[in-house]
């Protein structure tokens, strides 16, 4: 696995049944078969030719029962799981398969690739609290993960911007993110050709952000 799959795999709990929704070549599923974490997988995607990669790598498992392989959009198939990962998607790819699905497991992990803010609203308001949600650079590029569990819950304005762990226990690759972003903003601040508004926006926003390094 890349660094960022292991990261992913770094939040996923031990569970009976562990379902990848859209699990391109299968990876996860087979860590979390190879790591003892769960006792059986349901491997999914929209895409038979993905799907095919996946079975092709778990085919040892496969034959002992232990995993399930179901073309299907989002949840659609999957049936019961303890565990479900949505992650390399967009955010609001994420949000539709939430908002399809009949039912939904005690614990989700996602990883959006972008609108993550719209996904921590779409989270909540699908019954799950908040155990995890932070950034991590991989490769020059950040990501955000979000380890939820079914309950209630309810986000700040600021939670739902950054994300809760980002606030209360801002990691180092959080706090280079801001950094750049605060960075950013002073280069804009030099140029001549914006308004007194745009300006005083861009330097409340730098205000707002300079509390998180």
């Amino acid at each position: 696995m890349n660094s960022r799959l292991e990261r992913i795999f770094s939040v996923l709990t031990e569970c009976n049944v562990f379902a990848d929704i859209g699990c391109d070549h299968g990876y996860m599923a087979k860590a979390m078969l190879d790591s003892g974490k769960c006792k059986r997988v349901i491997i999914s995607d929209v895409s038979e030719k993905c799907l095919k990669k996946a079975q092709d790598l778990l085919a040892d498992y496969a034959k002992s029962g232990r995993v399930t392989s179901v073309v299907s959009d989002g949840f659609e198939k999957v049936g019961p799981c303890d565990l479900a990962l949505i992650a390399g998607m967009g955010g609001e790819e994420i949000i539709s398969i939430i908002e399809k699905a009949k039912s939904l497991p005690e614990r989700l992990v996602v990883q959006p690739m972008k609108n993550t803010d719209r996904v921590r609203v779409a989270v909540i308001k699908a019954g799950y609290a908040v155990e995890k949600d932070f950034t991590f650079i991989c490769q020059g590029k950040y990501y955000d993960l979000i380890s939820l569990k079914k309950g209630k819950d309810s986000l700040t304005r600021e939670e739902i911007e950054f994300g809760r762990t980002n606030i209360n226990e801002p990691t180092e690759d959080f706090k280079k993110i801001i950094s750049d972003k605060i960075s950013k903003l002073r280069e804009y601040l030099e140029s001549d050709t914006m308004s007194d508004k745009t300006k005083q926006d861009m330097i409340s926003e730098i205000e707002k952000l300079s509390k998180y390094v």
